[in-house]
């Protein structure tokens, strides 16, 4: 078994309270990957998780049983970090088997387990060399193959692929998704990469300045974000967000622009402030439509990303096809009505004439 729970865990720094009860259960077998910004507090719950940094309040829980106070080395959990952390002096087989043949695994069955972890990792052919002689995914494989020999109830992964180049990070990942359908190993991934969450995660819980903005699986995130961060945070390019009062016509922007919008857009009774949200793909260049000032155009083969503002908002446009528009146009275009998004006070609210995005 390897369940986790997270019982309104938080963690200071002195005055500094960097986790404001997180809570959180992990099922058996099940893939979390932990994302968000640089600073969220991320790494440091995963830290925690693995005994590496105590608990300020709160209680982790494995299996059922509080682990608040145990040792790292007595936890049934293994971690991969961002740097590999090998042992330059070591052979890979020895790499491997250090954590076997400290908690004293008889010499044949640890060679049993090394065997097994290179045979899964393919890494078979590069047993006798020294860590030097390795290329970087090649080490994070040893890294990850060190992990496998223990055999643990969880995988703690610390960003374990931002030290690769973009095609050897596709690769990795690749491999760290068969070993996980494989394994069926209960994993928690840290990364601020949401494509690599999205592609990996069974869940993927968001995190803001230490607090969970919002857990779910990688296309409930995309569809339904529960707030303005979460919305601008999950999808490549970004969400547009326009922020400005709702009438009847449409969205009044602080600028006194008004951006019209279809009748019955908007929830009865809404009043005061919102956000609007439309994902680039879900704007469309039109004869007439809201004024967008183009200021970048990026050529990504397939799509072409257009940069530029509606009305003093920054906003993104993504078109098909070769009829590119230049910086210093301004173009027409209006969204697709069933594919808006609303937020108020901070909360996601349901448009009234559409079910999904």
């Amino acid at each position: 078994m390897g369940t986790l729970t997270l019982r309104s865990v938080t963690k200071s720094f002195g005055t500094l309270q960097v986790l404001h009860g997180v809570s959180l259960d992990v099922a058996d077998g099940e893939f979390i990957a932990l994302v968000g910004p640089s600073g969220c507090g991320k790494s440091t719950l995963l830290r925690m998780i693995a005994g590496l940094e105590r608990v300020t309040s709160g209680d982790i829980l494995l299996d059922g049983q509080i682990i608040n106070e145990v040792a790292p080395k007595d936890r049934d959990v293994a971690m991969v970090f961002q740097s590999y952390a090998l042992y330059p002096h070591m052979t890979v087989a020895e790499n491997m088997g250090f954590a076997l043949r400290m908690a004293g695994v008889p010499r044949a069955e640890a060679r049993e387990q090394i065997n097994r972890a290179a045979e899964i990792l393919g890494l078979g052919p590069l047993m006798q060399r020294k860590p030097r002689e390795l290329s970087g995914g090649q080490m994070q494989r040893v890294a990850m193959g060190r992990a496998i020999v223990r055999d643990p109830a969880i995988f703690l992964f610390d960003e374990p692929l931002s030290n690769l180049d973009s095609a050897l990070r596709t690769r990795v990942r690749g491999e760290i998704q068969a070993l996980h359908a494989r394994l069926k190993t209960t994993t928690v991934f840290v990364t601020h990469d949401q494509v690599e969450a999205m592609t990996l995660a069974d869940r993927m819980v968001v995190m803001r300045d230490g607090n969970v903005e919002q857990i779910g699986t990688p296309l409930e995130l995309f569809d339904r974000p529960q707030t303005p961060f979460v919305a601008g945070f999950i999808g490549s390019p970004a969400m547009n967000l326009l922020t400005g009062t709702p009438e009847p016509g449409g969205l009044r922007l602080a600028s006194g622009q008004l951006l019209d919008l279809p009748t019955g857009t908007w929830p009865s009774r809404l009043t005061g402030e919102v956000t609007l949200g439309i994902r680039p793909p879900k704007l469309h260049r039109t004869d007439r439509g809201w004024p967008f000032a183009v200021t970048i155009v990026e050529p990504m083969g397939e799509e072409t990303h257009v940069g530029g503002s509606i009305a003093g908002h920054e906003a993104t446009l993504t078109i098909h096809g070769r009829d590119f528009p230049k910086p210093g146009d301004v173009l027409a275009v209006q969204p697709d009505p069933s594919a808006l998004h609303l937020f108020a006070n901070g909360q996601r609210i349901e448009m009234p004439h559409h079910e999904r995005p």
